[in-house]
């Protein structure tokens, strides 16, 4: 089954220079707003293009979670400097669960927004971190991004039940190139449906990586994509009973102050993000056992978001005892982080997806004793960068070998023409400007296909111990090879179209680092 549509190359013919501060500093989302807001201003073509519908054997449903905790948690002492209050304190959780539909649903709710309503919020977070953020800039980018993007909404169905397997298996006509997707779809419905919980980077939301999420809910998979209260979101409005909502921006460290009233350091700060993080990841996992436990009534009754009326029905028909946590640049520090001494009853995560870990996000956790697939993109690897004394590559490196010398099966690997955010939607929406603003070469459906092939493959092997696709390749590669970069390199294997099927040429898009091979 092919993941994405058939599309022809459409590498740039020339890239926009931006400043190499920008590129690096801020994040595919952010660069995509600015450069939308000079298309607005200067009367050139504008942004946005519908995000494609999912292509495995499932419809998609979705459904926002916010529920409180029992008791607050205070992660860090440290306050902002303006009101007093705990900057890194987590009262509820919210999270969008993906998840496989049944077939023929009707929806109750109107899908989600891209930007979730109020644009303002997301607008002054984005002017925020831009540093432009006053009232006239706010009001100038809360106009443009609602008349631009306000419009575009996430494919999945809204608060549709979960699918069954039969429904699945049924829907899937039964021909001899279809047997294997049957096969797959039933060993995936054993013991319930995986659950995935995935961690978003800097200046980003939950609804940054719907499309991979989506692509791997129509997979049979459960994907829950968290919205981070640390100061890394633009912007998030806090849903709690009996309190007016409160909206949390994005902040950093000059705006708070240790308790007794001292600065706090980069790296302090940076130590209670990926801490609050922590305890956002482990709250999700409650709520999921919760549903998964018979509690879904009440789950439902706690969402501030109105939302998981079905999950009554949800009992038993999770796999919440064996997760996967996965993420993206600050998250993909952070899912990392969230194995460490694991896998434990509040993290029980038995493997990880770990996309472009950060350069800029802390120290890397090496204490990880579960199988790990760690993917860059070829502009991670390819541009070298400092770390902690050190080549970031070799660390991430150096970090896989020595899980698989404790007998963990995990893997390296460079995606090849790809850039930072070719796995999240921003390409998908206007391919041509993130092309041209990050150096992408690879078609961009091309480009998160192979992203989500790669991931199934590693939760496939999770699940059966099978090794598949790449994850069957030597590490040839132990430092990034740029002269055998995007659509050079294939092994001598010997396979073509009759034995690979349709994708027998998708070794020319990686390079692997590291494997148990």
């Amino acid at each position: 089954m092919k993941p994405f549509p058939e599309v022809k190359s459409n590498t740039p013919l020339m890239r926009l220079r931006l400043p190499r501060t920008l590129r690096s500093r801020y994040t595919w989302r952010l660069i995509a707003v600015i450069v939308i807001v000079s298309c607005y201003v200067f009367s050139l073509p504008p942004f946005p293009r519908p995000l494609p519908n999912y292509s495995g054997p499932y419809p998609v449903g979705a459904v926002d979670i916010e529920t409180p905790l029992a008791s607050p948690r205070i992660i860090d002492t440290a306050r902002f400097k303006e009101t007093k209050e705990h900057a890194f304190e987590v009262d509820t959780v919210l999270f969008t669960l993906y998840y496989p539909a049944i077939h023929h649903a009707t929806h109750r709710q109107a899908k989600h927004d891209w930007i979730p309503k109020p644009i303002s919020v997301t607008a002054e977070g984005y002017a925020k971190f831009a540093h432009i953020d006053n009232f006239i800039m706010n009001k100038v980018m809360t106009g443009v991004l609602k008349a631009l993007v306000g419009h575009i909404q996430i494919p999945a169905q809204v608060d549709v039940p979960l699918a069954d397997l039969v429904s699945a298996v049924t829907a899937i006509p039964e021909t001899r190139d279809n047997m294997k997707e049957i096969e797959k779809v039933i060993q995936i419905g054993k013991g319930g449906h995986p659950v995935i919980v995935f961690s978003h980077g800097m200046a980003s939301s939950r609804t940054d990586y719907t499309h991979y999420a989506g692509e791997l809910a129509s997979r049979g998979y459960v994907v829950a994509l968290l919205e981070h209260r640390d100061g890394s979101c633009p912007g998030s409005v806090i849903m709690e009973s009996g309190k007016p909502d409160h909206i949390k921006l994005t902040f950093n460290v000059p705006e708070v102050e240790t308790s007794s009233g001292k600065e706090l350091t980069v790296d302090e700060f940076k130590r209670a993000q990926l801490d609050f993080r922590e305890a956002e990841i482990e709250e999700t996992v409650r709520v999921l056992k919760l549903i998964n436990e018979g509690q879904g009534k009440e789950v439902f009754k706690s969402n501030m978001r109105d939302e998981g009326v079905d999950f009554v029905n949800w009992k038993g028909r999770l796999n919440t005892d064996d997760m996967i946590v996965a993420g993206h640049s600050y998250g993909a520090t952070g899912a990392m982080q969230a194995l460490r001494g694991g896998p434990s009853a509040e993290r029980p995560f038995k493997g990880a997806i770990i996309l472009d870990p950060g350069k800029q996000s802390g120290q890397l956790n090496d204490d990880i004793r579960v199988p790990v697939l760690v993917i860059h993109s070829n502009s991670w690897s390819s541009k070298y960068s400092l770390f902690y004394g050190r080549a970031h590559f070799d660390t991430v490196r150096d970090i896989v070998e020595n899980n698989v010398l404790r007998g963990m099966p995990s893997w390296f690997a460079t995606s090849l023409g790809t850039s930072h955010p070719s796995v999240t939607d921003a390409p998908l929406l206007e391919p041509l400007l993130l092309s041209w603003t990050t150096g992408a070469r690879i078609n961009v459906y091309e480009g998160l296909r192979e992203y989500v092939h790669v991931s199934e493959d590693f939760l496939w092997f999770l699940s059966t111990g099978e090794e598949r696709g790449l994850l069957k390749e030597k590490p040839e590669f132990p430092q990034y090879d740029e002269g055998k970069g995007f659509g050079v390199w294939k092994p001598a294997q010997g396979e073509n179209e009759k034995t690979m099927g349709a994708w027998f040429d998708w070794r020319r898009y990686w390079q692997v680092h590291v494997s148990p091979n």
